[in-house]
């Protein structure tokens, strides 16, 4: 049951009152353009092609993009794109944001490596929202393990010829282009980016529709059946992908963080609204000892994660990486949101089982964010080695 008050938040030393008017503008976009229609993307297993254009006008897809392919950056920093994050997520339907913004991780790659006439070519129509990309990293066998990409390009004159299987690709049948990762040699130096057009000879998918959550957003298993690509979709330089995707990765992490821990919030919120407005044994449920304590119990997760969450924001906007920190924030977020979600889901009882609650699908999507992006088992084991512990 969405409230349309919001907890109070803390006050964040970063933030100016731009920030909070392009909080507002998108909060308006969302309530317009997707709060109305989620349970009927939910059911279809899939956002309308519509929501690209609509958000390309409002100007979501393009934040923090050059200018120079369409994007907007002149006055962004990183706390606009976590504003667009959080607002996202109140949706409740984690899917609609994998699949609208998916090339928020799908495109940086070919930006910051990928030849300039592909750059000029493909980045413009995707922050317009007229084509669409996915990456392309996780396999059948070797889930977060990047090193045990299998997945072969073999170079033959001007051409690599790609053979292997991509699975648990976001938006992986909506997309016009993958953002690939290849062996083209052996350890870590052996791995490669590829951008590989779907619509290549050879490019096959499967959908994956059969999911506990992010039942909105598009997911399919990619085959590559001797497919050929030109050398000039090779992205940044032969060997060079591990340093690419680690990069990659690291804003998505953030990203999900911030998407976690807006789910979290959204949990206390519904679960507040429910428990002033229902009554049991002779009083609000607002009124019981122990649900209070669950709502501030949950509230003081959620406000410690937030403040880890804008220090890294902080600290990546000076031009760090803390792949350390970002590791244990991912990890903070997601067990502040399965936390979050169990409560809330404690508070609302049988209304909260329910199809088409808020809670009931952050519920179900608490472990594609726990997996996703690197697993919480794999984010501890990576702060534990970036720390040298």
């Amino acid at each position: 049951m969405p409230t349309d008050s919001e907890l109070p938040r803390p006050p964040c030393p970063w933030m100016t009152e731009s920030h909070e008017e392009w909080r507002r503008q998108v909060r308006r976009f969302v309530d317009d353009k997707i709060m109305p229609f989620v349970d009927d993307w939910e059911e279809a297993g899939r956002i309308p092609e519509s929501l690209f254009h609509d958000a390309a006008e409002f100007g979501l897809l393009q934040v923090g993009y050059p200018e120079r392919y369409g994007g907007v950056s002149e006055g962004i920093d990183g706390f606009h794109r976590l504003i667009v994050s959080e607002e996202l997520a109140r949706s409740g339907a984690g899917g609609v944001n994998a699949s609208l913004m998916v090339h928020g991780i799908a495109l940086p790659p070919l930006l910051a490596g990928g030849p300039e006439p592909l750059r000029a070519a493909i980045a413009p129509r995707v922050l317009a929202g007229e084509r669409h990309m996915s990456l392309a990293i996780t396999e059948p066998g070797g889930g977060s393990d990047v090193a045990a990409i299998r997945t072969r390009a073999v170079a033959e004159a001007d051409h690599y010829v790609v053979d292997g299987e991509k699975t648990f690709i976001t938006g992986g049948m909506r997309a016009d282009y993958f953002t690939t990762a290849v062996r083209t040699g052996e350890g870590y130096d052996g791995i490669s980016l590829l951008l590989i057009p779907a619509d290549a000879e050879g490019v096959s998918r499967t959908e994956l529709d059969r999911k506990q959550g992010w039942w909105s957003s598009d997911t399919a298993t990619i085959h590559f059946d001797g497919v050929r690509v030109p050398r000039d979709h090779l992205i940044g330089s032969e060997g060079a992908g591990f340093a690419l995707i680690m990069k990659n990765f690291n804003a998505e992490r953030l990203a999900m963080a911030a998407g976690a821990n807006a789910s979290a919030r959204i949990c206390i919120e519904d679960a507040l609204a429910w428990a002033r407005q229902r009554h049991t044994f002779g009083r609000r449920l607002a009124d019981h000892q122990v649900v209070r304590h669950k709502l501030v119990e949950m509230l003081r997760q959620v406000n410690a994660t937030q403040a880890y969450l804008e220090h890294c924001t902080w600290r990546v906007d000076r031009g760090e990486a803390p792949a350390a920190d970002l590791a244990m924030l991912k990890v903070q977020a997601t067990l502040t949101m399965e936390f979050c979600a169990r409560e809330a889901m404690q508070v609302l009882g049988g209304a909260g089982y329910l199809r088409g609650s808020r809670i009931e699908r952050i519920y179900r999507e608490v472990r594609v964010n726990a997996i996703g992006g690197g697993s919480e088992e794999i984010m501890r084991d990576l702060a534990a080695r970036q720390l040298a512990l």
